[in-house]
């Protein structure tokens, strides 16, 4: 035989035997349950509920009403076999019908009321001065239902600012609006969408969600316990905190007590040292690059989660690993970029994004222009350098690899895109543009059938591209956040505090909805308290604050659809990128296949439902 056929067969049994491991390595995921949704229409109620990660894929349904004190009866006339929701037009709400499924495997949801309005609201204890941001979902309680855990902000600074602000307040609620805790942060943490980033997520398998974030001296669990030396001030007469300890803790989600608390890696060291060059690169020593964080949960090992922590990203930037195992926090890497000649240099972004870019069934971190592979070393960087947008998907149904498209600031560095597509795996560049320019927003999503895959288009652009960089045509006037919402597979859009569906026909977009007495948050990023599939089918959920501050309100779509998808929740990248939703400046979640016109079944990922021990 000849060597080169040697060769061949060696590697082609390497990566068979690679990719077998990947599929058979089983990721641990939180329970879930039927999550079903109950609301009125104009003709009766709509219903739709979640089909679970582990369930086989021809599962049946079956529907029942119960009107008060009366029997049950089953209203639609065959198992439910390709979709997950359901009409019924035939109900008589004023005789106060409730409802549950049951799966032709025999299990049945608990009994769900109709809403009494077009919304679930959330009533809050919000602190005085507070109004609510940020929010996360997880359960905390193990009861497969999810719980929302609310960062609540008063005064707050951007980085490059001089002030005091308050301190950050953390609070969890049930979805029936009771509060189970209240985290206060203290003095010695800033207030900003740069400081305080908060990682809810079940990260030691025990079927109930922890709660992880920066504390400092004077952090107050739940249980009313301080973390560090509670007497210290570390503020100087900017109002910045450049000096003191910095801690990582996770907390309890169940009661907000904290389990672990550790040094926070990596520490400020030089505060001149965080700069980088070119791509608004620059320098300062005032506390402004050197306190730039970002966080998320990766499944480094393919099968449990990590918890990552991260600070800087317009020079150095360091991304340490922690394991949260038997009530303690271990680290498991540190990633460090110093250094102006290192290539990683400066390859940061306002947020980041969780995805196995090589298929190995480990997670990469792409951070920006650059990705770490799951061991903790640098992968590769495009060298396009920092950047205010990222989005990280399959979006296009023909391409092998998932694809980044970045927004980049490179207006110091004329050689450089301001826009990129680029090759998740390897970081080749498709195609790019907006050379010397800053970009500030872009947006990627499958909006027009015409084309295959998504469209790209971003802030200053004279139209909207296809996957071969090709003007289509016009653009939205809507660069904020996608979001699944009607019937079709086409992706909808999601800005301030109403979602719209573009018309490709006649280039304009159509109003679906408007939270009215909503707002959304964080100035003009105009993003949602949360936009996540966290009740019903696969289509999106979306959370507003109400303009008093006084309480979020859940959004979930009325409308039917022919299409069936297992929840995204149990997809592992779109469940990460709720996690990091939060962080910096908001994105929105995409998943880890192409959901999109003409998409095929996604394949089976190999999940381990988690249930509370």
């Amino acid at each position: 035989m000849k060597k080169e056929k040697v060769i061949q067969i060696v590697i082609s049994f390497l990566l068979m035997t690679t990719l077998s491991l990947s599929l058979n390595a089983q990721r641990q995921m939180e329970y879930l349950d039927r999550g079903l949704v109950v609301q009125k229409t104009e003709g009766g109620v709509f219903l739709s509920w979640r089909i679970l990660g582990d369930e086989p894929a021809d599962t049946g349904f079956d529907v029942f009403r119960r009107y008060k004190n009366g029997q049950a009866e089953k209203i639609n006339p065959s198992a439910l076999t390709h979709v997950s929701n359901f009409e019924d037009l035939e109900v008589d709400l004023s005789r106060h019908p409730c409802y549950f499924i049951r799966s032709t495997s025999g299990k049945q949801s608990g009994e769900v009321a109709v809403w009494e309005n077009a919304y679930l609201e959330i009533p809050l204890q919000t602190p005085e001065g507070y109004r609510p941001n940020d929010t996360s979902v997880g359960d905390l309680t193990g009861d497969g239902q999810y719980e929302l855990v609310v960062h609540m902000t008063g005064r707050s600074r951007d980085n490059s600012q001089d002030g005091f602000t308050d301190s950050p307040i953390l609070q969890a609620y049930t979805l029936e609006g009771n509060m189970l805790w209240e985290i206060n942060l203290g003095i010695n943490i800033r207030e900003g969408a740069h400081y305080t980033q908060f990682m809810v997520y079940d990260l030691d398998g025990d079927g109930l969600a922890e709660v992880a974030c920066k504390t400092a001296d004077g952090s107050k669990d739940a249980m009313g316990e301080a973390i560090g030396d509670e007497t210290k001030d570390w503020r100087n007469e900017e109002g910045k905190i450049l000096e003191g300890p910095e801690y990582l803790t996770v907390f309890s989600g169940s009661t907000g007590a904290a389990l672990s608390t550790v040094d926070y890696i990596p520490g400020r060291g030089d505060l001149c040292g965080w700069g980088g060059e070119g791509g608004n690169g620059g320098n300062d020593c005032n506390g402004n690059r050197v306190d730039r964080f970002l966080a998320g949960v990766a499944y480094l090992d393919g099968e449990k989660p990590s918890l990552l922590m991260a600070r800087g990203y317009y020079g150095r930037s360091v991304v340490a690993a922690w394991d949260f195992r038997d009530g303690r926090l271990q680290t498991r890497w540190v990633f460090d970029s110093e250094g102006r000649e290192n290539p990683y240099s400066g390859q940061g972004n306002h947020s980041l994004s969780i995805n196995d870019v090589d298929q190995d069934g480990k997670d990469e971190i792409v951070y920006g222009a650059m990705v770490i592979d799951d061991n903790g070393r640098g992968l590769y960087s495009t060298g396009l350098r920092h950047g205010d947008a990222l989005h990280v998907s399959y979006f296009h149904p023909e391409y092998p690899d998932q694809l980044v498209w970045g927004i980049h600031e490179n207006e110091t560095n004329e050689a450089g895109y301001g826009v990129a597509l680029f090759n998740a795996r390897n970081g080749e560049i498709l195609w790019g543009g907006e050379e010397g320019k800053d970009v500030g927003r872009g947006l990627a999503a499958d909006i027009d059938p015409r084309y295959k895959g998504a469209e790209y288009w971003w802030n200053g652009s004279a139209g909207m591209y296809n996957f071969s960089g090709e003007d289509i045509g016009a653009k939205p006037n809507s660069i904020n956040f996608a979001i699944w919402w009607d019937g079709d597979l086409l992706r909808e859009l999601l800005d301030k505090n109403h979602i719209d569906k573009w018309d490709y026909e006649n280039g304009a977009l159509e109003r679906l909805m408007t939270a009215v007495g909503c707002v959304s948050n964080n100035g003009t990023k105009a993003t949602p308290a949360l936009s996540a599939d966290i009740l019903g089918d696969w289509r999106e959920e979306v959370i507003f604050r109400t303009e008093e501050n006084a309480a979020l309100r859940i959004y979930s779509t009325r409308i039917p659809s022919d299409h069936r998808i297992t929840s995204l929740m149990h997809n592992p990248q779109y469940r990460l990128s709720i996690a990091w939703q939060n962080v910096g400046y908001n994105q929105p979640p995409h998943t880890d296949f192409y959901l999109g016109m003409n998409m095929a079944a996604p394949r089976s990922r190999q999940i381990h439902i988690i249930r509370k021990k």
